[in-house]
């Protein structure tokens, strides 16, 4: 019999919170195979399924149900711990961006368990469309941002690598209709400007149906049948297919962590830490 560790714990927790096993992948920053490797050990380990197919993604069965206010009662006493024990006398002033949408969860929780550790430091965040950092960057009004770029700026650090590509529904069939319905990215995304070009390029007629902030946005337009729309590769479900609609492959999508002009502080050196550490970046 192996043991409940604190891994296969937030896993689970993460696709019960989820409610899918892709969106909780995401949430730790694992591909749907691993997460789905751990889950699959976690209920040979109890003897039991956790999980059950439901609609679009998971529901607890009446194990995990008993399991859920364990894992979270476990994993909480840990963070805790390990915040009390690690807490420090560092202090000083932060001012960080992170977007509003990838990883949102993820990086509020970093936040919040980075101002618990250090309760000195000024931490000033800022959470929004995250195609205006580099500039606040470069001009000084933030110390350190997370944003998605297509090509990383110099001393930029790549956090996560994910392709784009062009998603419909699979129980909806677009794709004989001229012109194409597509949905995009609001304009301050460089996004929306990579898919007009390649349908451009392609030659293939297109109207735009629907444009939202959000990466949660455009997968719903998708998958209610309305549009087409270009999205990662990790928004892919059992809803959605991928579609060749300009052919070839689309651009990677780079999630970087950058830093302002100024000296590196105690304070940013931490926070810098923390983050690579959360998306395990050597």
């Amino acid at each position: 019999m192996g043991q409940l560790d604190s891994d296969i714990l937030r896993t689970f927790l993460a696709v019960a919170e989820a409610g899918s096993v892709t969106q909780g992948a995401a949430r730790i920053f694992r591909s749907q195979s691993a997460t789905s490797l751990q889950i699959g050990k976690l209920e040979a380990m109890l003897g039991h399924p956790v999980f059950e197919r439901h609609g679009r993604g998971v529901i607890l069965t009446d194990a995990g149900e008993r399991l859920l206010p364990v894992a979270r009662d476990v994993t909480g006493k840990l963070d805790a711990a390990l915040r009390e024990l690690t807490s420090d006398d560092l202090d000083g002033r932060l001012r960080l961006g992170i977007p509003d949408d990838q990883g949102k969860e993820t990086l509020s929780r970093i936040v919040g368990e980075f101002a618990q550790s250090h309760p000195r430091v000024d931490l000033e965040v800022t959470c929004a469309m995250s195609a205006g950092f580099p500039d606040a960057l470069a001009s000084g009004t933030l110390d350190l941002a997370i944003y998605e770029a297509a090509h990383p700026a110099p001393g930029a650090e790549v956090l996560r690598r994910e392709r784009t590509c062009w998603m419909v529904s699979r129980h909806h069939d677009l794709l004989t209709r001229d012109p194409l319905p597509i949905a995009l990215f609001d304009r301050d995304c460089w996004w929306r400007d990579a898919a007009l070009d390649a349908l451009r390029a392609a030659g293939r007629p297109f109207r735009i149906v629907y444009s939202s902030q959000s990466v949660a946005g455009v997968a719903a337009a998708i998958e209610a049948g309305i549009a087409a729309g270009l999205l990662g590769e990790t928004s892919l479900s059992e809803n959605l297919r991928q579609v060749d609609l300009s052919g070839g492959a689309m651009p990677v999508s780079n999630l970087v962590l950058g830093l302002g002009p100024d000296t590196v502080t105690p304070p940013i050196e931490a926070m810098r830490l923390a983050i690579r550490n959360a998306f395990g970046v050597e």
